[in-house]
């Protein structure tokens, strides 16, 4: 089996997974609303279809950066890719009942802070995202890289329009300090921001 073949093997296990645990959610108390999430997952169609080819062969026949990636080079982007993919099913393991595929506000909802979500705060979908770029990696080709990078700018806008909505639901006191405390997508960035401005004052 060529990993190319491998990789989409176990985004098809993941989604598989994925829609079927949604039986487990909590009940929905409010939504932020349809409209504002329309853009982000537009875009993020348009990345899904990009990344994975579901278009004309033809211009990937003729514009590629490197032929799928085979052998070892292959299989490590697939270790890459389960890794990020298990990161995500951590935190939405961890979140349990409170998850929700739309920003909504569930019963007895609360900001996790443990786990996943104590190096980053949107676990899920920095996971996601890094499994993109390790399949756009194998794939090898121009629209691969947009479709990973779409995808990934659907997430960061959806996240920033998530905090919003959980501030203003939970309140901003039980918000910020996580907000300054622990870093979006790239764990422990806040940490190395932080370290030129403490030698900088000192």
């Amino acid at each position: 089996m060529a990993p190319l073949v491998a990789i989409y093997l176990l985004w098809g296990v993941w989604f598989l997974s994925w829609v079927t645990a949604r039986i487990w959610v909590s009940p929905t108390i409010k939504r932020a609303g349809a409209a504002p999430e329309v853009l982000y997952r537009i875009v993020m169609l348009v990345g899904i279809v990009l990344l994975f080819g579901l278009y004309s062969s033809g211009y990937e026949i003729k514009y590629r950066f490197w032929d799928p990636l085979r052998d070892a080079p292959g299989w490590a982007m697939l270790a890459l890719a389960v890794t990020g993919l298990a990161f995500s099913w951590w935190a939405r393991a961890l979140l349990g009942p409170l998850w929700s595929g739309t920003i909504t506000r569930k019963n007895n909802h609360r900001v996790v802070v443990t786990g996943p979500y104590a190096l980053v705060r949107h676990p899920i979908y920095a996971g996601i995202a890094f499994s993109l770029f390790a399949t756009a990696i194998v794939r090898g080709t121009p629209m691969s890289f947009l479709g990973a990078a779409l995808m990934a700018l659907g997430f960061y806008a959806k996240a920033l329009r998530e905090e919003r909505f959980l501030r203003e639901e939970l309140g901003p006191e039980a918000y910020d300090a996580y907000v300054k405390r622990v870093p979006m997508f790239v764990p422990f960035l806040h940490r190395a921001a932080a370290a030129p401005n403490k030698a900088n004052n000192g």
